[in-house]
C-alpha cells in the first residue's frame, strides 16, 4: 500500500515542481523542516540534523506550528511566504493541527505545508495496535492502546494492513459494509411498541420496538454493542438500555428521529460491536470492560507481521477562524500530505440523525477560512465525514484530493441553518478533480459531496462512488420558504454506484428548496441501487420546494426506481438528458400543483420495460413536456395508457417522437450517438462522456480503479 500511494504522490509532487509554486516567491521565503527524526527544541532550518545534534529539522506538524508563531512574534517573517517541509513518514498526532487567523498568510506570501519531493507523508490520528496474542479459539488479542475508547464505548474502527475490517456482527454479512444486503444477512423488527404521548394519545414508540423469536437475547458484551436501524434514508445507531425477552422488547437508551415502523412495516437491523458475535474471518470487537481487542484473521495473516490501527483523534487539521468577528485564516496551502484515521464514537446515548449524517463533523475541518487550498492531498480511513468547509469559509479550493473509506460523508459545504450574518456564509468554494469513494462505512446516511445553506460554489470533474445514500445534495431547506442555497454549479462529475441496496429515497444528486442559479450539468449517474422492496433510488432528483434548477446534458442509467423525479417543486428545467434502464419506471411526477413544477425538454429515455411514466401523470396541467425522444427495447412505448398520438392529443411532446435514438453501446454505458440518430432533428446536443470526471495524467485518472481494488469494492455481489 505505502508503495503504490508513493508512487502517487511523486507524480503529484513532479507535477507541482514543473508548474510552479503559485505565486510564492522562493528568494524570501521562509524554509522550515519537519522530519520524524527531528526535534521540536531545534529551529527547523536544517533539512537533516547536524553532525553534532546541535540543531536540524522540527519533528512533528504541531511543533512547526509553534515555530511559525515564534518567527511571527519575533518580527522574523513579516510580509514573506513561508514553507514548511515535511519529510517522508507517519506523523502520529496528539491532537488535532489547529491553525487561528494569526497564522495567516497573504495573497502574496501564503504559508505552504507540503511533503518533500517524493515522500509519503501522513498525519495520522490513529494508534498502532501491537503485541497480538494467538488465542486457543483462533482469534488474537490484544490491549486497546490508550486513550482508544472507553468504558462501553468501543473504538469505531480497526484496520488491518492498510483496511477497514468488519465489527463483528449478527446476523453476518458477505458483501463490505453489508452492501446488496438479503433477507438472511439481516433481523426484521415484529411491531412496534405503543406508548401514551404527552396528549394523553397512543403512538408508536421511538425508543423501542419488537423483535422476532430468536433473534435478541441477553449476551455477553452486550453493553458494547450497538443495534443499526434502518430508516428509509437513513440509520439509527442504537444502544440497548434493556431487553425484555418474555415479551420480545428492546428498549434503547434514546429515541430515533422517527416512530420504529413508520417508513416500512419489517424494519431492518442488525447487531454490530458484539463480542459473542465474533465468528468470521476479518471480524473483530473492542471488549471494554477488559480492555481488550480481539481479531479474527484473514488467511494468510500474521500477528506478527500485521500492521495494525485504531483511530484515537476525531479530527486531524482544524483551521478556526472567528467570521462573525471578521478574523479569517487566510492563504494557507497544504499540499501531499495524507490525513489517516480518526474516530467518532457512539456513546451511550447512541446516534440518531434526520438525514445526510448531518450532525456528524469531518477529519479536515474549516470555520472562517479564505482563499486557503488543500491540493494533492488524501484523507483516508475516518470514522466521520472527509472535508467540511464551514460557517464563513469563502474562496477556499479542494482540488486534485482522494477521500475514501470514510465512516460518514466526503465533503460537505456550508451548515445546516442560514447564516445570521454576511460574514458567516459560506460561498464561493470548489471541490475540482477529486476522488470520494466508499462511504457510510459507519452512518450509511451520508453524501458524498453535500452543500447546505451555502451559495455560489463549485463541484467539478470529481468522482464519486460507493455511498449507501446519496451521490450529491445540494440545498437544505424543505418547501418554499427563501432559501440561502443558491447559484450552485455541479457539472462534469462522475458519480456511481450509489445506494447499494441498503437505504431509500436517494439520487445520483438530490435538491432541496428554492435555488435559483443553480446548474447540474455534463455529468454522469449511474448505478443508483435503492432497496429495491420499497422506493426511491432516482438518478436526478428534485426533492421538497426544487426550483429555479436547470439540469442539462447530464448521462443517467442503471437506477431503480427512475432516471428522473420531481417530489414537488417550481420550473426546473430538465433539459437535453439521457435517461436509460430504469428498472422500474423511467421518470416519475408526484405531486400535483397549480404551477409548472417542471419542464422536460429534449431529452432522450431508453428503456427496456413497460413502465415509462410513474406516480402522477393524469392531469395534463402543472409541467411542460416537449421535444423528447423515446424507446422501449422490450416493447411498445406507452404513456400510462397513451400511445404517442393519446400523449400528444393531451397536449405534450408535439414535437417529440418515438424511435431508436441509435446508441452506440448501451448496455455498455456507451450512449455516444450515431451520425443519423433521430435526436438530432429534435435539437438534441450530444454530450462529450469524455469531459466528464476526473482530468490530468493517466495515473491519477486511473486512481479510483485502484482504490476500488485495494478495497474490495470491485468484489461486492448484488
Amino acid at each position: 500500500m505505502r508503495r503504490k500511494i508513493s508512487g502517487w504522490v511523486i507524480a503529484v509532487l513532479c507535477a507541482i515542481l514543473v508548474f510552479g509554486c503559485g505565486g510564492a516567491s522562493s528568494l524570501d521565503e521562509v524554509k522550515l523542516y519537519v522530519a520524524p527524526d527531528g526535534n521540536d527544541a531545534w529551529s527547523g532550518t536544517l533539512e537533516r540534523p547536524a553532525a553534532d545534534g546541535s540543531d536540524g529539522p522540527l519533528a512533528t506538524p504541531g511543533g512547526a506550528v509553534n515555530r511559525l508563531r515564534q518567527l511571527r512574534a519575533e518580527g522574523s517573517i513579516k510580509d514573506a511566504p513561508v514553507r514548511i517541509v515535511f519529510q517522508g513518514g507517519r506523523y502520529c498526532l496528539a491532537e488535532p493541527v489547529t491553525l487561528s487567523p494569526e497564522d495567516s498568510g497573504g495573497p502574496n506570501a501564503p504559508v505552504i505545508f507540503e511533503s518533500a519531493p517524493g515522500a509519503d507523508v501522513t498525519w495520522d490520528g490513529g494508534v498502532p495496535v501491537t503485541g497480538w496474542r494467538a488465542e486457543a479459539d483462533g482469534t488474537w488479542s490484544s490491549a486497546a492502546p490508550p486513550g482508544c475508547g472507553a468504558p462501553g464505548v468501543p473504538v469505531s474502527a480497526l484496520w488491518i494492513n492498510g483496511q477497514r475490517r468488519t465489527p463483528a456482527r449478527t446476523p453476518n454479512a458477505r458483501n463490505v459494509n453489508g452492501d446488496f444486503p438479503r433477507d438472511e444477512e439481516l433481523f426484521f423488527i415484529e411491531g412496534p411498541v405503543t406508548e401514551t404521548d404527552s396528549a394523553g394519545k397512543e403512538v408508536s414508540s421511538r425508543t423501542a420496538f419488537r423483535f422476532r423469536p430468536g433473534d435478541l437475547k441477553p449476551r455477553p458484551g452486550l453493553e458494547d454493542a450497538r443495534v443499526v436501524v434502518y430508516h428509509s434514508w437513513e440509520t439509527s445507531l442504537c444502544r440497548v438500555s434493556s431487553l425484555d425477552e418474555e415479551n420480545r422488547v428492546v428498549t434503547f437508551t434514546s429515541p430515533a428521529v422517527w416512530p420504529y415502523g413508520q417508513w416500512v412495516k419489517n424494519q431492518w437491523y442488525f447487531v454490530e460491536h458484539l463480542a459473542e458475535a465474533l465468528d468470521q474471518p476479518g471480524e473483530w470487537v473492542h471488549r471494554t470492560r477488559e480492555g481488550l481487542i480481539r481479531y479474527m484473521p484473514l488467511p494468510g495473516e500474521s500477528p506478527e507481521t500485521v500492521e495494525a490501527f485504531v483511530p484515537r483523534l476525531r479530527q486531524l487539521l482544524v483551521l478556526q477562524g472567528q467570521p462573525e468577528a471578521g478574523r479569517y485564516v487566510e492563504h494557507i496551502r497544504f499540499r501531499g500530505i495524507a490525513f489517516e484515521h480518526t474516530d467518532y464514537p457512539i456513546g451511550q446515548e447512541g446516534h440518531h440523525d434526520a438525514q445526510a449524517a448531518h450532525s456528524v463533523n469531518a477529519a479536515v475541518e474549516w470555520t472562517g477560512a479564505r482563499y486557503c487550498t488543500l491540493e494533492d492531498c488524501r484523507i483516508a480511513h475516518t470514522g466521520n465525514y472527509g472535508l467540511w468547509f464551514r460557517r464563513g469559509c469563502q474562496r477556499n479550493v479542494a482540488r486534485r484530493c482522494a477521500a475514501y473509506d470514510l465512516g460518514a460523508g466526503g465533503a460537505r459545504i456550508g451548515e445546516c441553518g442560514s447564516p445570521a450574518m454576511e460574514n458567516e456564509a459560506a460561498a464561493w468554494n470548489e471541490i475540482d478533480n477529486s476522488i470520494f469513494l466508499d462511504g457510510g462505512r459507519i452512518f450509511r446516511g451520508a453524501v458524498g459531496l453535500w452543500i447546505g445553506r451555502s451559495s455560489y460554489n463549485r463541484l467539478s470533474h470529481n468522482e464519486v462512488g460507493w455511498f449507501r445514500y446519496t451521490g450529491v445534495s445540494v440545498g437544505w431547506s424543505w418547501g418554499y420558504d427563501p432559501s440561502s442555497a443558491h447559484h450552485n454549479t455541479v457539472e462534469y462529475n462522475h458519480v456511481h454506484h450509489i445506494g447499494q441496496g441498503q437505504l431509500n429515497d436517494m439520487g445520483g444528486i438530490y435538491t432541496l428548496g428554492i435555488s435559483p442559479g443553480t446548474i447540474v450539468r455534463n455529468n454522469c449517474f449511474h448505478d443508483i441501487r435503492s432497496n429495491p422492496k420499497l422506493y426511491g433510488g432516482w438518478g436526478l432528483y428534485t426533492d421538497e420546494g426544487s426550483s429555479d434548477i436547470l439540469m442539462e446534458n447530464n448521462i443517467v442509467y442503471n437506477t431503480t426506481t427512475g432516471g428522473f423525479h420531481q417530489h414537488y417543486g417550481r420550473e426546473n428545467r430538465i433539459v437535453n438528458n439521457i435517461l436509460a434502464f430504469s428498472s422500474n419506471e423511467q421518470i416519475i411526477r408526484t405531486r400535483q400543483e397549480e404551477h409548472i413544477s417542471f419542464y422536460f425538454l429534449r431529452n432522450i429515455v431508453y428503456y427496456d420495460n413497460s413502465r415509462l411514466l410513474g406516480s402522477n401523470w393524469k392531469d395534463d396541467k402543472g409541467y411542460v413536456t416537449e421535444g423528447n425522444l423515446y424507446w422501449n427495447t422490450a416493447g411498445p412505448v406507452r404513456f400510462g395508457d397513451d400511445d404517442l398520438a393519446g400523449w400528444r392529443a393531451r397536449g405534450h411532446d408535439l414535437l417529440g417522437m418515438v424511435a431508436d435514438p441509435k446508441f452506440a453501446a448501451p448496455e455498455q454505458g456507451d450512449f455516444s450517438l450515431s451520425p443519423d440518430s433521430p435526436a438530432f432533428a429534435l435539437g438534441f446536443v450530444p454530450i462529450d462522456r469524455s469531459r466528464i470526471g476526473l482530468y490530468g495524467d493517466a495515473s491519477w485518472k486511473q486512481m479510483p480503479e485502484i482504490l476500488a481494488a485495494r478495497l474490495g469494492l470491485d468484489r461486492i455481489q448484488p
